[in-house]
């Protein structure tokens, strides 16, 4: 099987998914408090590098008394930037728990989705859970973004706007400029849990990021199997790891898209298919309409408009890939989480408290709030 064909069975199977997701009710939140506290990670772990490790293990010194839950990115497996992951989400969550975490999760699919829509799907995700603690790790020394943190702390609301984030509360701008990727996550974070009414005042465990691990340079040395070049940015078990995968074909993933369908589905959809894709507008429908047909993906590419999010176009493609539709996605996060998607645990003992957690909390279709 080449790398492209195990990227397609797993395209087609999440898609399959999606779709029975899609025809379930959400769960229904008691809002009790949870038996076992848990510290609940979003992270993509793509891969799981010793930024990730240094902030799971803080979190863990700080409350050693919780449950580290690791929300990892689910279906699609494309990241916020509409990138494919390096490995598939079973493998992230393999790692994870190996490196410390207690029970990996599925998160949101966050390539078909605007960053206020998988940002939100998070936020509904730690409610379901009744999150304890959040830990986040954040990038900017600003002055401003520090008193950014101390407003999120006292479970204040703050919004990302175009080029400031101002109060929720007095609408005062509280920083101009953008933010770096990891601090706008934050900060959009905060906006979602204020609007679904999660409280989350000291529930936030913010964590300087560890210097000198670059996920950009970790991917370009996976593309050019440098592995010797990373052993100072990953743990040696996500270095075997990804070896191990590579000799399976199995990886890396995220230089790897399904070109083919990309171009079929850009030259042979419908002026109203096109249209009714989620994240897409007119001017690119119009684009791609007059100037199929395509013969490679740079130059569809080049009919896809800017953004504000830079990350737009690689959206685009990942919605393109599966086709998924305005109505579907905004069903999906209407009755988001449909139920608690478990990955991995570390033990019978560990599963069980957070399955008595569930119970707990939450109330699921036929009486079932986790798979």
């Amino acid at each position: 099987m080449t790398l492209e064909d195990y990227v397609e069975c797993i395209l087609d199977r999440d898609r399959k998914t999606f779709y029975d997701d899609l025809e379930c009710s959400g769960l229904e939140i008691l809002n009790n408090k949870n038996k076992t506290p848990i510290i609940a990670d979003f992270t993509e772990y793509s891969p799981l590098h010793n930024g990730h490790l240094f902030c799971m293990n803080e979190a863990k010194k700080q409350h050693p008394e919780c449950l580290f839950v690791a929300i990892i990115p689910g279906l699609f497996e494309r990241n916020g930037r509409g990138l494919p992951y390096i490995l598939p989400r079973k493998k992230r969550a393999e790692l994870a728990i190996g490196l410390g975490a207690d029970i990996a999760i599925e998160g949101p699919p966050m390539g078909v989705m605007g960053s206020g829509q998988y940002s939100l799907c998070l936020a509904l995700l730690f409610k379901a859970l009744n999150a304890d603690y959040i830990p986040r790790g954040y990038i900017s020394n600003d002055p401003k973004f520090k008193i950014i943190l101390e407003y999120i702390n006292k479970g204040k609301g703050v919004a990302p706007k175009p080029y400031k984030i101002i109060s929720m509360e007095d609408k005062k701008v509280l920083l101009n400029g953008k933010l770096s990727n990891d601090d706008y996550v934050i900060v959009s974070l905060a906006k979602s849990l204020s609007k679904i009414n999660f409280n989350y005042e000291n529930k936030f465990i913010f964590i300087p990021r560890l210097e000198n691990v670059s996920g950009t340079r970790i991917r370009e040395c996976i593309s050019n199997n440098e592995f010797n070049d990373l052993s100072d940015m990953l743990p040696k078990e996500t270095i075997n790891m990804i070896e191990k995968e590579i000799q399976l074909n199995h990886a890396p993933l995220h230089d790897c898209r399904l070109n083919k369908r990309l171009i079929y589905n850009a030259n042979h959809l419908s002026r109203e298919d096109l249209s009714n894709l989620t994240l897409i507008d007119n001017k690119t429908v119009n684009n791609i309409i007059n100037n199929r047909p395509f013969s490679n993906v740079d130059e569809l590419l080049d009919s896809i408009t800017f953004g504000f999010s830079s990350h737009r176009k690689q959206r685009i493609l990942s919605v393109l890939e599966v086709c998924i539709f305005k109505d579907e996605i905004h069903k999906y996060i209407n009755n988001y989480p449909q139920k608690i998607k478990i990955l991995g645990y570390k033990n019978k003992e560990v599963l069980n408290k957070f399955k008595v957690n569930l119970e707990n909390n939450l109330k699921g279709e036929n009486g079932k709030v986790c798979q």
